[in-house]
């Protein structure tokens, strides 16, 4: 047996459902640690006594995801063009495509980071961060940026190790370093007497610690996808495929960022409104959308078992596969959503009360899991429908559908209907309206590509689909 062989996983074979639910659980059960570890964050500093902590780092959420968004979608990128590789059995273009990746993203980081760190106040001010929560904000979110390189990395090398069919790995070094980040929480804070710095540089340094361990691991990695830092240089095919799938993925998670920025923006102008001086309602905003992250683990698995999956299986051309690889991560990802959902609305004030335990707070919660968590299904079928279509090819028409389906809408609901109604629910039932209009979307869009590829791709050229890709060495 080849070294590839045993350190890579063809996913183009053999049954589908329980591969794909092996391949998911992982990334839920490192998602689920990193979400708790991140929860442990809010819980910590808000046992520091400094009034406004909780929601200072709430309002940071979307600014944080908008930069290192950018990162991400270059790691999408890099988990399409090594996953397609694998699946054509083309080993020069997957270690080409491998240490561009790395390249790649150790350049963004540094670059992202730095432009993030000088206007993050100006943008929280935009939000509409003021006073205290302001300061506070400005603070955590600038110590974090000192950490995007070694986040960047981070989810560059879990992207390579999902594309090769691993995702346990990428799980136990995550879970590492989110213990060591709560050890660092509980020193920094509640020994050290800090507070929204000592949470932000507890994660800076464990993020510093997974992507050391992360780096190593692919540099010890026999297989096709074996880090040789000799070899560390950007070629300009790999360059080209990851950019092309990377920078419409990265557009998507900024636009879609944006338009959780104007909603967080509308979130604190109510708060002035109704408590000035106060933090009620973006502090119960904040409990709400950390428990949401952990319900979007079912999502964000599906999405990336969707996009690994079905590029693997078109550079094999198996098409027939990918509408059950579809079909079955639709019914995964919605079916684990609801399941949660039940879960958590069934326990929500014993969950809440970790966050925050101000009456006006857990009421602003409250209304948020009410709206969002009984409709999370729907928002699975579309992160589900988006990874399908980004695994085919099309990430440029994935970001057109999200930037239609969710960024456009919500501005204009925000614009348009916000004012009339301003309340919290009129925002937040803008999210579920949204992820049908985008998964409906996606679906068709899908389909239509998929029937387009597959004509194009007819039995004979299935065959010799792997040869002609590893002749011209280059997949795009």
């Amino acid at each position: 047996m080849s070294v590839q062989s045993v350190k890579t996983q063809n996913l183009t074979e053999g049954p589908l459902t329980s591969r794909i639910f092996r391949f998911i659980l992982p990334i839920m059960a490192m998602n689920l640690l990193q979400n708790l570890y991140n929860a442990a964050d809010m819980i910590v500093v808000g046992y520091s006594g400094v009034k406004g902590a909780i929601g200072a780092i709430g309002t940071t959420a979307a600014m944080n995801n908008f930069f290192l968004t950018i990162c991400i979608g270059f790691s999408v990128g890099a988990n399409i063009m090594v996953s397609r590789h694998i699946g054509a059995g083309n080993e020069r273009a997957t270690r080409e495509a491998v240490h561009t990746a790395v390249c790649v993203n150790a350049i963004a980081g540094v670059l992202i980071g730095t432009a993030a760190f000088w206007l993050a106040p100006s943008v929280l001010r935009l939000i509409g961060d003021e006073g205290e929560v302001l300061r506070l904000a400005t603070v955590y979110s600038r110590i974090v940026f000192c950490g995007t390189l070694f986040s960047s990395l981070v989810n560059c090398c879990i992207n390579i190790f999902r594309a090769k069919g691993d995702s346990k790995t990428p799980m136990f070094v995550m879970a590492g370093a989110g213990l060591l980040n709560v050890i660092l929480n509980f020193l920094f804070v509640l020994a050290g007497g800090m507070s929204v710095d000592g949470v932000a540089l507890a994660t800076v340094i464990s993020q510093f610690c997974s992507a050391a361990v992360m780096i190593w691991l692919l540099h010890r990695d026999e297989g096709w996808t074996h880090l040789d830092f000799k070899a560390l240089r950007i070629t300009k095919g790999a360059l080209r495929n990851q950019l092309s799938m990377g920078i419409p993925s990265a557009i998507q998670g900024c636009a879609f960022s944006l338009s959780n920025m104007l909603i967080q923006s509308s979130i604190v102008t109510l708060n002035n409104r109704y408590y000035p001086g106060g933090s009620a309602i973006i502090d119960g905003n904040a409990a709400g959308t950390s428990l949401e992250s952990f319900l979007y683990t079912c999502s964000f698995s599906c999405n990336q078992a969707a996009v690994t999956f079905t590029s693997q299986h078109l550079g094999a051309c198996k098409f027939s596969r990918m509408r059950r690889v579809r079909r079955n991560c639709l019914l995964i990802g919605t079916t684990l959503s609801m399941a949660m959902a039940a879960v958590m609305l069934l326990f929500k004030e014993t969950f809440i009360s970790f966050y925050v335990t101000e009456p006006h707070a857990m009421e602003a919660a409250y209304v948020r899991m009410g709206i969002m968590f009984t409709t999370y299904f729907t928002l699975a079928a579309m992160d589900t429908l988006s990874g399908f279509l980004r695994g085919l090819g099309k990430s440029l028409l994935s970001t057109v559908n999200t930037l239609a389906g969710v960024c456009l809408l919500r501005v204009l609901w925000i614009s348009l209907v916000f004012p009339a109604y301003p309340s919290l629910e009129t925002i937040y039932i803008s999210y579920p309206i949204s992820w049908v209009l985008t998964a409906v979307l996606s679906f068709v869009v899908g389909e239509k590509n998929l029937r387009r590829l597959e004509a194009g791709c007819g039995p004979e050229k299935a065959q010799t689909a792997g040869e002609a890709e590893r002749a011209k060495g280059d997949l795009l």
